[in-house]
């Protein structure tokens, strides 16, 4: 994620507040807030393009071996971009022997899926979870939280999946890639001439 200058600005002097907290001017909470805003905008796009990712790459595993040039591509992406492959995968690069390519891909993988195994193990005997989704800025110190009205009670959203302000629902592949129309085949003479 890179910053505008101006956005390096105000991340620099909400550090600074964080560290020697001040009352601060309706404008540097603002500025703050739309920081915030963008900050969790470009994490959710990059939660939309990351399961669109592996979307993709499980079309092209379930195309296989038709597929293999581009599976292979985008598994190579997928792994450096911090994918854990899965048995699926594994699967898949087993299936596809004889190139050089899906061999290493298969040893790397191997190592990946064995260090992510003994990572959970190591995090369920400990007792420990996986931290959950960054929670959005509400109030800073000596901002405007002091001067606005009491929270009123929430309406509970729908069990299966709470609803946040501003989130939009995930496209599906095929919205934003609609499949190619096939061409209307030309009107036959006969039934111009009937």
């Amino acid at each position: 994620m890179a910053f505008s200058a101006d956005e390096l600005r105000v991340l620099r002097r909400a550090l600074a507040i964080a560290l020697h907290p001040m009352p601060l001017s309706d404008e540097d909470v603002q500025d703050c807030l739309r920081l915030a805003g963008s900050v969790d905008e470009a994490a959710g796009e990059a939660g939309r393009l990351r399961a669109f990712l592996l979307a993709d790459l499980a079309r092209y595993r379930n195309a296989l071996p038709g597929s293999a040039t581009g599976y292979l591509e985008l598994l190579q992406d997928a792994l450096a971009a911090g994918y854990d492959p899965r048995p699926d995968d594994l699967a898949a690069l087993r299936a596809l022997h004889g190139g050089r390519l899906a061999a290493a891909l298969l040893e790397r993988c191997q190592v990946l899926a064995e260090r992510s195994v003994r990572a959970r193990l190591a995090g369920r005997s400990a007792g420990l979870t996986a931290p959950g989704p960054r929670s959005r800025l509400l109030a800073l110190p000596g901002g405007r939280a002091a001067d606005r009205e009491p929270d009123r009670p929430r309406t509970p959203a729908a069990p299966d999946r709470p609803q946040k302000p501003g989130d939009r629902p995930m496209p599906k592949p095929s919205e934003v890639f609609p499949p190619r129309r096939r061409p209307a085949p030309p009107p036959s003479e006969e039934r111009a001439a009937g």
